[in-house]
């Protein structure tokens, strides 16, 4: 058996960003959505709503959490102790996530807000991280709909937490921003609450803002409840159950059809990186062959001349070893390819990992 040691300009690393679909059975949007009941009723339903794409044989796609700083929302966990209770734990645990100090508030676009709803993906589904300009939600309620993208086709620098990236929520689909109108800005922003959340690609995450979401009057349940020119006070919710259900709602609520714009859009990313191994054999090396068919059984002797003269192989397999002769691994031609003293050949081999 031949060897040849290979040297470093016969490495190459290359690294490709490769967009897909985040939904289940490679589906570009998602048309229905699910929520358990036996989740819902169970210990974590006090914290978190899990939504499914289907009824039946169904995976989870996402999760819906509240958080409020004041622990409105839910019933408090000793009442003895106020203002400690399911939204307050989400909260503190996602200022502790994002932004990295329990002392500081969400803050969307230029406006402070105490109370979030965040949509979280199965970590498997976004791979490496969320596909920017590919968000499309839409939410709908008794009183309108509103569609949200991302703004990352439109800013100039990138904003960064400890949670990575940051990018605001604003009015539009697909990274382009919607028409102006009275409610929302010329960067898409709500007309007087900031941005609409925002969208947290590395950590596959969407967090909205109540505040905004009830300024485009798209459902006294889904924030505060906005009324004339003022905000009337914070929406009651009986439990953080009836919280996430209603975002639940609004988001189901929009879902229609396959293929038409009010399917919930997003698509994952990862980054794929190849080693480009390129072997070459020379024009005097890789020639004969240790094949026992080659040479005689009782005399050790080569059996026909011409492998001695004018010997011809046929290259169908390069193995990879390491400096102890262990096989690491093997790249298989997809034909075999001869092999002579008057030919030399370059052969790429590629490994993803």
């Amino acid at each position: 058996m031949s060897f040849t040691r290979l040297e470093a300009d016969d490495f190459v690393v290359s690294t490709d960003a490769v967009s897909s679909t985040l939904f289940s059975n490679d589906a570009p949007s998602l048309t229905t959505a699910f929520t358990s009941s036996a989740q819902q009723a169970g210990s974590s339903g006090d914290f978190y709503l899990n939504v499914y794409n289907s009824a039946a044989t169904s995976s989870v796609q996402f999760a819906i959490a509240y958080g409020n700083s004041a622990g409105s929302g839910s019933a408090v966990y000793n009442a003895a102790v106020d203002g400690k209770s399911p939204t307050s734990t989400v909260y503190g645990q996602w200022q502790d996530l994002v932004i990295g100090d329990e002392n500081t508030n969400f803050t969307f676009g230029a406006i402070t807000s105490s109370e979030f709803f965040a949509m979280t993906f199965e970590r498997a589904r976004y791979k490496d991280s969320l596909f920017l300009g590919s968000l499309s939600l839409t939410l709908s309620g008794s009183s309108g709909s509103i569609t949200l993208t991302d703004n990352s086709n439109y800013v100039t620098s990138v904003q960064f937490t400890e949670a990575g990236r940051v990018f605001q929520l604003i009015t539009g689909s697909f990274g382009t921003k919607a028409t102006i109108t009275a409610r929302n800005t010329t960067d898409g922003y709500s007309a007087n609450s900031g941005s609409y959340g925002w969208l947290l690609p590395d950590i596959g995450a969407v967090v909205l803002n109540p505040l905004a979401l009830a300024d485009f009057a798209v459902s006294g349940g889904i924030g505060l409840k906005y009324s004339g020119s003022a905000f009337s006070g914070s929406a009651t919710y009986t439990s953080t159950t009836n919280a996430n259900s209603s975002l639940f709602r609004a988001i189901s609520g929009s879902i229609v059809a396959a293929g038409t714009t009010n399917d919930f859009y997003i698509n994952s990313q990862e980054s794929i990186t190849s080693d480009f191994i390129f072997v070459r054999p020379r024009s005097s090396t890789y020639n004969y062959s240790e094949n026992p068919s080659f040479i005689s059984g009782s005399t050790g002797e080569v059996l026909y001349s011409d492998f001695i003269n004018n010997p011809q192989t046929y290259i169908i397999t390069i193995g990879l070893y390491n400096d102890t002769n262990q096989l690491l691994a093997v790249a298989k031609l997809s034909r075999p390819l001869p092999k002579d003293f008057t030919t030399e050949a370059l052969i790429r081999i590629k490994l993803d990992f």
